[in-house]
């Protein structure tokens, strides 16, 4: 394992039983043997076994965040189960090189009966945090949770979000060398995911190791630097974010439709539902091929099928690479509309020049929730349309160059 290395996964497989009878009956046939020194035979499935996860091998290097990605059951917690120690492995050999900060399971690490402050120096403690330095970064774990005077009530009292809010705030600043995190913030409100997704970005820009659960693809490709795909425990690709993402889409049945030619992926909660999304040339007239610098407006078609407050309209503009050459929404111009009520439906018009050089383009268009990580309706290459400019030119937008000559 080299220096850049930090997490080295090599033919990992780990296997459960379906039946807790026979689980507890090989367990205690396997200390058994082990007590005398002989093979427990982990390699080998026994009735009613499965693998959970089987062969799988990956590397994660310093700084790097790792999205790992699959239906539920691929065996994704389980992975980080054994990264983080719980389980061993029963097959292959994992490394862990620095400290190590988890949130897996919701309380996990927390005694019912224990307050919240209590459970504060607790849960550090197992995360490998002395006591002095507890104390001095208290104050800190204690505002960045949140969660006000329960801080002195026991946490058998508290709601999931809490549970949630307490475990994260004492992983982060547990100064964690690698940091393993579960789909468990989803649990959480929005006003705190999108504080985790800042704290985290921070650790990022100083260098922790990040490997990331999440249901969540956007925030999956806008978060980590590389993905793998789990499927049925094994691993089926790894490589970009973008990459392995699609090819998880392509995969499961019902994310993909058929416009002409092309695929149409789409996800998201459909709270909020695109129902047509149109490009508009200047005399207001549907097109799929426009002049290079010709005003158009790209109108969408939004119907709310259940109350959201202060949604999120956004498009991407690609290019045929699938480099994306523009992208705006109306957060990131400080546009803020309240609460569109359950049956409303709307239209969303962006209006632009576009000054994009000859070619073809697709058009991504989404509906967030206020939060800007989680989806109301994503949509992937809804349009597909042409840019005519009849000069040759080289780059991405057209400048409009005007060029002249004057003799001295």
């Amino acid at each position: 394992m080299d220096n850049d290395t930090v997490i080295k996964v090599e033919h990992v497989s780990k296997k459960y039983c379906k039946f807790l009878k026979k689980s507890m009956h090989y367990g205690m046939i396997d200390i058994g043997r082990n007590m005398f020194g002989l093979a427990s035979h982990s390699e080998r499935l026994r009735k009613g076994e499965f693998w959970a996860l089987d062969d799988v091998s990956f590397d994660v290097k310093k700084g790097e965040t790792l999205g790992i990605i699959g239906a539920n059951g691929s065996g994704k917690t389980t992975l980080l189960k054994l990264l983080n120690g719980i389980f061993w492995p029963d097959r292959g050999r994992i490394t862990i090189k620095g400290r190590v900060g988890v949130l897996i399971e919701v309380g996990a690490g927390f005694h019912p009966l224990l307050t919240g402050r209590e459970n504060i120096y607790l849960n550090a403690a197992i995360l490998g945090m002395k006591k002095k330095d507890v104390q001095k970064k208290f104050d800190s774990i204690v505002e960045f949770a949140d969660i006000g005077d329960f801080i002195n009530a026991p946490v058998k009292h508290y709601s999931s979000g809490m549970f949630v809010r307490l475990g994260f705030a004492v992983a982060v600043h547990s100064d964690p060398d690698i940091l393993l995190i579960d789909e468990v913030l989803a649990v959480g409100d929005e006003e705190f995911r999108r504080k985790c997704i800042v704290k985290m970005n921070d650790l990022q820009k100083n260098g922790t190791t990040i490997v990331f659960v999440s249901h969540s693809l956007t925030v999956m490709e806008g978060f980590c630097s590389k993905a793998i795909w789990l499927d049925k425990g094994m691993k089926k690709e790894q490589g970009t974010v973008s990459r392995v993402i699609d090819s998880y889409l392509r995969n499961i049945a019902g994310t993909s439709s058929i416009k002409g030619e092309r695929v149409v992926k789409r996800w998201g909660s459909k709270e909020a539902e695109i129902m047509n999304v149109n490009l508009l040339n200047r005399n207001n007239m549907a097109v799929n091929k426009v002049k290079s610098g010709e005003e158009t407006s790209i109108i969408i078609q939004v119907k709310f099928n259940k109350s959201i407050s202060n949604p999120i309209f956004g498009i991407i503009i690609k290019d045929d690479r699938e480099e994306t050459v523009y992208e705006t929404n109306t957060r990131w111009q400080h546009m803020c509309f309240g609460t569109f009520k359950e049956g409303e439906e709307i239209l969303v018009t962006f209006k632009q020049r576009m000054q994009l050089l000859g070619g073809r383009y697709y058009l991504n268009v989404a509906v967030a929730y206020s939060d800007g990580m989680t989806f109301c309706d994503w949509q992937e290459r809804t349009l597909e349309f042409a840019i005519e400019l009849p000069i040759l030119t080289v780059g991405k937008a057209n400048l409009d160059s005007q060029i002249s000559l004057t003799i001295i």
